[in-house]
């Protein structure tokens, strides 16, 4: 069948050694292996196949599918079930909307709160960044533009704007690394970053606003460009498919 062509890596990731309540550790698995793709877009969540490989009862898989629901990463789709979500063209934009209200808010509070210590802390942070840029060590790099959002949001003192964003950038975790791994796009988004620096270390808030919504357009319009892309690979194939049955 062709849930057990991923069911392994889905075990890796709902760990069920944890001393956690169940639920939880269903719901945080699930959620993980659909973000990082390890359960493809369109796939089917069957809740007594995944029980049954798991050894566990359909109670936990029941109330990870609710919360999924919930949060958009799964959809019913009647006489069918239940199928992880693909993003679509007007997910982007509206993430996209969020993103740049949310990342400003995040860097003028944190411009505001943050001590020289902390300004000489994220000064070092982009200079260790341009160090492994120099060094060719794309994946580092591309986790340290991550520690250098995480810093802001950090020292903005704002837990729960913390918790919504994570929440918005798992959606789109994949497309992010992808468009990082172009040289050129890699170098402007870390000018980008030193030029927000230099606006908070000037609390210049009217530039800095213009930066960040500068810096976070050309990452949408990357996926937009990747989600019209794979839509039209989709109804491609649905009509390759309809002109089959035809036949």
């Amino acid at each position: 069948m062709k849930e057990y062509n991923y069911m392994e890596e889905l075990i890796k990731l709902v760990d069920l050694s944890q001393n956690r309540p169940l639920n939880d550790i269903v719901y945080e698995g699930l959620r993980s292996a659909i973000i990082k793709g390890v359960i493809p877009v369109g796939e089917r969540i069957n809740e007594k196949v995944y029980a049954d490989y798991m050894n566990i009862s359909r109670t936990p898989i029941r109330n990870a599918i609710t919360r999924l629901s919930d949060e958009g990463i799964i959809e019913y789709i009647p006489n069918y079930g239940v199928v992880v979500k693909r993003v679509t063209v007007d997910d982007a934009v509206e993430i996209y909307k969020i993103r740049v209200a949310l990342d400003t808010l995040a860097s003028v509070s944190a411009m505001q709160l943050m001590t020289d210590k902390q300004y000489q802390a994220m000064d070092d942070l982009l200079t260790q960044t341009e160090e492994a840029e120099a060094r060719g060590e794309v994946s580092y790099v591309i986790q340290l533009f991550s520690d250098f959002n995480d810093m802001i949001y950090s020292y903005a003192r704002m837990p729960r704007l913390s918790v919504m964003v994570s929440k918005l950038r798992d959606y789109l975790v994949r497309f992010r690394d992808i468009s990082l791994n172009g040289d050129s796009r890699r170098k402007k988004a870390l000018e980008e970053h030193r030029i927000i620096y230099r606006c908070m270390m000037n609390k210049d808030e009217e530039q800095m606003r213009l930066v960040i919504a500068e810096h976070l357009n050309y990452y949408n319009s990357y996926i937009m460009k990747q989600l019209l892309e794979r839509e039209a690979e989709i109804e491609r194939k649905a009509l390759e498919n309809a002109d089959e049955s035809a036949g």
